[in-house]
């Protein structure tokens, strides 16, 4: 299959393919399995900490959307980061946002074939388990190799898959459990055990900011759709958890907890439901990354921070296929490596640095346009100092994997990022 440098992919994703990207970013495993945890946690306050842990995710969300106003090509982080703060800052936010995702997608893969365990006990088998998880990654590489519009539509069925079940078991509970689960506000410090992991279920949204290059119109579709669909995911994680503790309230911490209150509210049928919804949650989950993650690839090549080759775009398919191939086969090689899973817990931090540099550029960039909007200033700090805070609560490996994987980057650009642009960096 012979690519051209000089060919861009056609825009061919519209408004709702557009929300399904931050849905599927924010949407995997947690969702079953917070409510368990936010319950044995904090008893009847869990779905207002999470409508608190929305409300406070919500300034970086707009920092992004207010972003994505001004930038049409794909990138996002390498974009925000080199308009604000010069090419390096820019190599280094899509770098990390990149190496963040791949070793999630490779982490999240051994999940799903974890579950699927529990149905094919064959899978538990070592040989097995690695052979399926490298099917399983390049069946969605071959999906995203063949056109962004199956993809996207590819994406659209697995995500009615997983929000169906979890809509019927919230109005399963009208009827079955005990609506008024009460109101009780919970200790400080079973409320700050617990936090941080309201602000992780957000996180993911940022995804549809990178393929911006293939969405019909970016700068209205995408802000539209990150301000939506953060607030659609906070509505949706309330209804799931109230609808838990309306169910089974007195359910322990287990994996399959959300499972149990839908056998007892739907029967046998509604708990398979909610075991495959999470399956293909995890499965959407990962398929979101792989689709968006090779358009930071893509980005970075058109400015001139790698090689031509990963500017490469398929004249038969019109996908970025040589990112989009590097991409699975980084995924596959990370899924065989058993010592991948350090990596995956450094993975939030890896991000955070993304949030931090994509939540500054926004004031910089209307600084140094003359006129910076107080709102937009006011949500970049709260965004930053978040930020700062959940970074402060890793631990030193995760540190110290952090600065392996920005030393590597460095090294990286030194290398290859030297290159002129392909595309110019438009703003306003």
């Amino acid at each position: 299959m012979s690519n051209s440098i000089d060919q861009a992919p056609p825009r061919t994703v519209g408004f709702w393919g557009t929300a399904l990207f931050p849905v599927n970013g924010m949407i995997g495993a947690g969702i079953f399995a917070l409510p368990a945890v936010l319950a044995v946690e904090v008893g009847s306050f869990a779905p207002w900490l999470m409508l608190a842990g929305g409300i406070a995710f919500m300034p970086l969300a707009l920092c992004y959307a207010w972003l994505a106003r001004r930038f049409e090509n794909s990138g996002g982080p390498v974009l925000y980061g080199e308009a604000a703060f010069g090419r390096f800052v820019g190599f280094q936010a899509g770098w990390a946002r990149y190496a963040s995702a791949i070793v999630t997608a490779a982490a999240n893969t051994s999940v799903m074939v974890a579950y699927m365990a529990a149905l094919w006990p064959a899978l538990a088998d070592p040989v097995i388990e690695a052979g399926a998880i490298a099917t399983i990654l390049a069946i969605i590489t071959g999906i995203n190799l063949v056109g962004m519009s199956r993809a996207v539509g590819a994406l659209g069925v697995m995500t009615v898959i997983k929000v169906v079940p979890l809509v019927a078991l919230a109005v399963s509970a009208l009827f079955e459990g005990n609506p008024a689960i009460g109101f009780a506000l919970p200790e400080f410090s079973r409320v700050e055990t617990v936090v941080l992991l309201t602000f992780y279920a957000f996180m993911g949204f940022e995804a549809v900011v990178e393929p911006a290059g293939e969405i019909r119109h970016p700068r209205r579709d995408i802000p539209r759709a990150i301000v939506t669909m953060v607030a659609a995911v906070t509505a949706l994680y309330m209804a799931v958890i109230w609808a838990y503790l309306a169910i089974a309230p007195a359910v322990e911490n287990e994996e399959n907890a959300l499972a149990g209150a839908a056998l007892d509210s739907m029967g046998e049928i509604g708990a398979v439901a909610i075991v495959v919804a999470a399956a293909f949650s995890i499965a959407a989950n990962n398929f979101n990354s792989s689709t968006t993650q090779p358009r930071i690839l893509y980005g970075m090549a058109q400015r001139g921070m790698l090689p031509h080759w990963f500017a490469s775009v398929s004249p038969r398919f019109g996908t970025p296929a040589n990112a989009i191939l590097f991409t699975g086969a980084a995924s596959i090689a990370f899924g065989m490596w058993e010592g991948f899973a350090v990596l995956a817990v450094a993975g939030t931090l890896i991000r955070l640095v993304t949030y931090g540099i994509c939540a500054a550029a926004l004031p910089v960039l209307e600084h140094r346009e003359g006129r910076v909007n107080p709102i937009h200033a006011s949500c970049a700090a709260i965004a930053i100092g978040i930020s700062l805070f959940v970074a402060t609560q890793v631990d030193t490996q995760a540190v110290m994997v952090l600065a392996s994987l920005l030393g590597l980057g460095t090294l990286f650009y030194l290398v290859a990022g030297r290159r002129t642009p392909q595309t110019e960096l438009p703003a306003g």
